[in-house]
């Protein structure tokens, strides 16, 4: 009887300890969730990186983003570091650097431009960002044109920025706004930047939000200009998912296909919390979306 109790005993253990060590479906599909590969616009948390770098980007890590996308490049500077002290900076708190934001805008006047000072401004530049270890530098926004003629003086323009980024071993793209989604001269400018930049020197990087806002929807562009796309800026009205969404992200993520994403970066410009909080909330919608792969860039 002794040894009926024992051996009972025993087993009892054994299932206890096995209960224990062994994940249960439920730990197993969060350990899934967070495995993606979700990038952030620093822009979504200026004022708090202003006061305090170093602690942002370490919460920014601790939410689980993957890497960064840069939004104050200013004479060879990313946010008062050398390109290098930056890259380490990202680095040690286990992101990348991904990408920037920063352009050279020309000449109201578009004939009266110093190409001399643009194309050294833009040497600059491209060092800075190779140095920093992105593959990306992006140009957020770019003076309205009046004319087609201006408008493709600005698309030959970006073609011989991508040529001089292909040249270094980066990309570059043009990010929109909802000023894109206007006609100029009977033609929509948007798309009339699509059709008269290199797809091998220019790429795109959709803002879903914008886009939508501008009348359209990202599904109509990822199927009238597939491959453009390489990186989506995915925001909201304020954070992703959140009580004031005006967007369809389930339909997005089921139909991008098309669009040649590459990278998710997510934008918070406006807040319902604390920003720290609402870039929080805005990545756990994104990994507890089934909709949302693991990774665009393979």
């Amino acid at each position: 009887m002794r040894k009926f109790y024992l051996f009972t005993l025993i087993l009892g253990v054994a299932v206890l300890f096995s209960s224990c060590t062994q994940p249960t479906s439920k730990e197993e599909a969060t350990t899934d969730v967070t495995a993606k590969n979700i990038y952030i616009q620093l822009y979504s948390v200026r004022d708090a990186i202003g006061a305090d770098f170093s602690g942002t980007i370490a919460k920014v890590a601790e939410a689980g983003y993957t890497g960064v996308e840069a939004a104050n490049y200013n004479e060879g500077m990313f946010y008062g570091m050398s390109p290098e002290d930056f890259k380490a900076a990202i680095e040690g708190v286990g992101m990348e650097v991904l990408s920037s934001h920063t352009t050279r805008p020309l000449e109201a006047e578009i004939d009266k431009t110093n190409w001399e000072d643009v194309w050294a401004w833009w040497d600059t530049a491209i060092d800075a960002h190779k140095r920093a270890g992105m593959k990306y530098i992006v140009a957020p926004w770019m003076p309205t044109p009046t004319t087609l003629k201006d408008l493709k003086q600005y698309c030959d323009y970006y073609n011989q920025i991508g040529e001089k980024c292909n040249a270094a071993g980066l990309r570059f793209g043009y990010h929109n706004h909802a000023f894109e989604f206007t006609e100029i001269e009977g033609q929509l400018m948007y798309d009339f930047m699509l059709e008269n930049t290199d797809p091998d020197k220019v790429f795109f990087q959709m803002d879903v939000y914008w886009t939508t806002q501008g009348g359209h929807t990202p599904m109509e562009y990822f199927n009238k200009y597939p491959n453009r796309f390489e990186l989506l800026h995915i925001k909201d009205e304020k954070e992703l998912g959140g009580a004031d969404s005006v967007m369809d992200f389930d339909t997005l993520f089921q139909n991008v296909d098309n669009s040649g994403v590459k990278y998710l970066i997510v934008e918070v410009e406006k807040y319902n919390f604390d920003p720290l909080e609402s870039v929080k909330m805005s990545i756990d919608y994104l990994l507890e979306n089934e909709n949302v792969k693991a990774d665009y860039s393979k």
